[in-house]
């Protein structure tokens, strides 16, 4: 079982959703933590209300996807706690539309955010926990997105099922670079998979960087994706302080996959039926009629 108590968390994405929750929860656990967002006086004001609650916690404002921001954040962590115990590779956006209306600052925008805020993240931390020689634990999140491909969500599809191929061939390189190694000191990883839950992921557009904004205004595939993931995220049942009881239930357990929905395990094996059979691909969203309603 993994120990949380004094143990140091980094959390991108800190300043909303599940890395919030994350936050919230860890404190809660006498975790250590080390906040990290791309929105400084949302971070502030998170940083504020853990250290209200009596954790220790800083703040350190970082864009995951500039590789040299992630280096940052890891020395900071380094400074103010010397050890780095526990990793949420959190941060992420998203946008919808048919693909081939998507653009090449969409396309810029999520998979820099989604996939190269994960690899900066693995990158910079990986080797700081197998130095230490002590238990540490690496989330990334993905989402039910990576292992289904609904229509007009293409981008962020892809870039969720990148982190869960990412995240799968981590595990066995861990495997294979501890072999041998002391039990409890390992490194090990989960895969976070939530289906829809209502976060600000819907709202990321303000988060994007002025130098990936689209000068065209959206189209009707767009506008119609953007309607739709509002609906969903607000018909969530479960809250992002739920999701979190779950991860952190299965980080203690070094459970691999966390799968919050698991009514989405049939969807799921449906779409891997299909591969199997070599069906044409099933529409996910045709088993959810309650998140497609008339626009």
């Amino acid at each position: 079982m993994f120990q949380f108590e004094g143990k140091v968390a980094v959390i991108t994405g800190a300043a909303s959703g599940f890395g919030r929750a994350f936050a919230q929860k860890g404190a809660s656990l006498g975790m250590k933590l080390v906040l990290a967002d791309v929105n400084p006086q949302a971070l502030a004001q998170t940083v504020d209300e853990m250290k209200a609650a009596g954790a220790h916690a800083i703040g350190v404002p970082t864009d995951v996807s500039d590789p040299a921001q992630v280096e940052a954040l890891a020395q900071a962590a380094l400074e103010a706690f010397g050890r780095v115990h526990l990793l949420f590779n959190n941060a992420g956006v998203g946008a919808g539309g048919f693909l081939w209306e998507s653009t090449v600052n969409d396309w810029a925008w999520v998979f820099n955010v989604n996939v190269m805020g994960v690899a900066h993240g693995l990158r910079v931390f990986t080797p700081i926990m197998l130095r230490q020689n002590e238990a540490a634990h690496i989330v990334n999140t993905a989402s039910v997105a990576g292992l289904l491909s609904p229509p007009a969500m293409g981008i962020y599809n892809a870039s969720k099922h990148a982190v869960v191929s990412l995240t799968e061939t981590l595990y066995h390189d861990l495997q294979l670079a501890q072999a041998g190694r002391a039990e409890g000191t390992e490194v090990g990883c989960s895969l976070l998979c939530p289906a829809f839950v209502p976060t600000g992921i819907a709202n990321a557009e303000r988060a994007r960087p002025d130098a990936l904004r689209n000068d065209a205004a959206p189209t009707r595939s767009q506008i119609a994706a953007g309607k739709q993931l509002q609906r969903a995220v607000q018909s969530g049942k479960l809250t992002a302080a739920d999701v979190a009881d779950i991860t952190f239930e299965a980080i203690g357990a070094r459970r691999f996959y966390i799968v919050t929905h698991p009514g989405i395990m049939a969807t799921v094996k449906l779409r891997h039926e299909d591969i199997e059979h070599l069906r044409n691909p099933t529409d996910p969203m045709s088993l959810k009629p309650e998140v497609r309603q008339q626009e």
